[in-house]
């Protein structure tokens, strides 16, 4: 497996984009659906400990709160412009959401702090082994019994699919998503029960719903 030492990228690759992030997932990728797929997968119950890794600017931390108010929501992002803006967001809708900033590949949490982890459209920011390490820091932050539920560029499902797959893999670190690595990652990291469980196609691409358990369950 080649050897990327890790850098940054930001949403939409360039911090002077990221005002467009919001409006880009609403109607290019219809966030809502497949952010609302991801929360139900996850089955998130009340009382419950739930983390939101690279949440960017808050979407899909503020939609849990919202289904699951009895939840303690937690989102976590590398980037304080877009945690600012998640703040507003939260603020402007009166939901209280903890918002901390802190890399996928080193979380500032201690271990067993979280029931349920959900990582949405953040991995394929990744360089390889950073990815194998938040894999791993999650199963650390993980509680016995806890799950980890992930949305995110996947292998090609269809000769669309594999059509723009050819094009987006040359973007950022998505290489990686598109060849169907994640899976054997999730595995390699500890997790059990690691499986693909439902794709979605968007105009960027084919995208993958994933699921881990916590090796200790």
């Amino acid at each position: 497996m080649e050897m990327i030492t890790s850098r940054y990228i930001p949403a939409l690759s360039f911090r002077w984009l990221t005002p467009l992030y919001d409006p880009l997932l609403r109607w290019g990728m219809r966030e809502e659906v497949f952010k609302g797929r991801l929360i139900v997968r996850a089955g998130i119950q009340a009382g419950q400990e739930v983390l939101d890794v690279g949440c960017g600017t808050g979407t899909l931390s503020l939609m849990i709160k919202r289904a699951v108010p009895g939840a303690r929501v937690t989102g976590v992002d590398g980037d304080p412009g877009v945690l600012s803006i998640a703040r507003r967001k939260a603020a402007q809708s009166n939901l209280h959401v903890q918002w901390d900033e802190g890399m996928a590949y080193d979380l500032p949490y201690p271990d067993n702090a979280f029931d349920v982890v959900v990582s949405s459209l953040v991995i394929h920011h990744l360089v390889t082994t950073d990815k194998l390490r938040a894999f791993r820091e999650v199963r650390r932050v993980l509680r016995p019994r806890g799950t980890f539920h992930i949305v995110d560029f996947g292998r090609p499902f269809s000769v669309t699919t594999y059509l723009q797959s050819t094009i987006m893999k040359r973007l950022e670190q998505a290489g990686d998503n598109f060849d169907g690595r994640l899976l054997p990652m999730l595995r390699d990291s500890g997790s059990t029960r690691a499986q693909e469980t439902e794709p979605m196609n968007t105009v960027f691409g084919p995208i993958w719903f994933y699921e881990a358990a916590n090796a200790n369950t």
